[in-house]
C-alpha cells in the first residue's frame, strides 16, 4: 500500500549498526509519510517466513468480512453505491495511502467512469476494518487506530467501523462521536440497518477463544 521503501537498522556481530532495506511489499499503509509494516514483516526480513505467509487473514477475520459483505449486499442500492472489498486502497495525498477491508462508496462520489486499476482518491461513505493488520511494535494499537480513523474522517469518510476480535468490540467513529461497543449488541451500519457480529458468530456455532 505504500510508495516508498524503508530501512531497518540492525546490529552486526561486532556491535556496529548497519541498515537493512525493507521491501516496499512489506509496507501495508503510509500515513503522513510514515510507513506502517504488515504484521509479521519482521519474520520476512529475518528470512523466517515468506511474504505470502503473512499476507492472508485468519479464518475468523475472513468470516466476519464475509458476514458484513453479505449483510450489506442485502440492503444496499446498487444503483447508488459501490461496495469494495479485498483491501481497497484509498489515496488521500502523496504522503498517505490507506486500505480498508470493506468500503461503501456513493456513486455520486465514485461514479462508474472512475473505476480503474488505481486506488480511489475520493472518500468512501463507510470504511470498515476487521482487526489491525500492521506491526504495532513501534507504536500502540490504540494510537494507530485513532490516527488512521482521524485521517479517514478528515478526508471525508462519514463513518469508520473497527471490529476487534481480541477485545470482542466494535469501534464506531464519526466526526461527532467515537464509541466502543460490545460486538454482541445491534449496531447501525448505515440508513438504519443494524448488524451484530456476536449474534452472527453464535448463530454459526463459532466460539471465539
Amino acid at each position: 500500500m505504500a510508495t516508498t521503501a524503508s530501512t531497518r537498522r540492525q546490529m552486526t556481530p561486532s556491535g556496529s549498526v548497519r541498515a537493512k532495506k525493507i521491501p516496499e511489499s512489506l509496507i501495508y499503509e503510509t500515513i503522513d509519510g510514515k510507513p506502517f509494516y504488515r504484521k509479521g514483516y519482521r519474520d520476512v526480513v529475518a528470512g523466517k517466513k515468506t511474504l505470502e505467509e503473512i499476507m492472508g487473514a485468519s479464518t475468523l477475520q475472513s468470516i466476519i468480512v464475509y458476514y458484513l459483505t453479505v449483510f450489506i449486499g442485502k440492503f444496499i442500492d446498487e444503483d447508488q453505491f459501490f461496495v469494495l472489498v479485498s483491501e481497497p486502497g484509498v489515496h488521500i495525498d502523496h504522503r498517505s495511502n490507506l486500505s480498508n477491508d470493506v468500503a461503501i462508496y456513493s456513486q455520486a462520489v465514485l461514479p462508474p467512469s472512475s473505476i480503474s486499476k488505481k486506488y480511489a482518491d475520493v472518500p468512501p461513505r463507510i470504511a470498515i476494518e476487521v482487526d489491525i493488520n500492521i506491526d504495532a511494535a513501534d507504536t500502540s494499537e490504540t494510537s494507530y487506530i485513532y490516527r488512521k480513523t482521524r485521517k479517514l474522517l478528515n478526508f471525508g469518510v462519514e463513518k469508520v467501523i473497527w471490529v476487534l476480535t481480541d477485545a470482542r468490540v466494535v469501534i464506531v467513529a464519526t466526526n461527532d462521536l467515537i464509541e466502543t461497543i460490545d460486538w454482541s449488541r445491534d449496531i447501525e451500519l448505515m440508513d438504519g440497518q443494524q448488524f451484530n457480529v456476536g449474534a452472527y458468530l453464535q448463530k454459526r456455532g463459532i466460539t471465539v477463544e
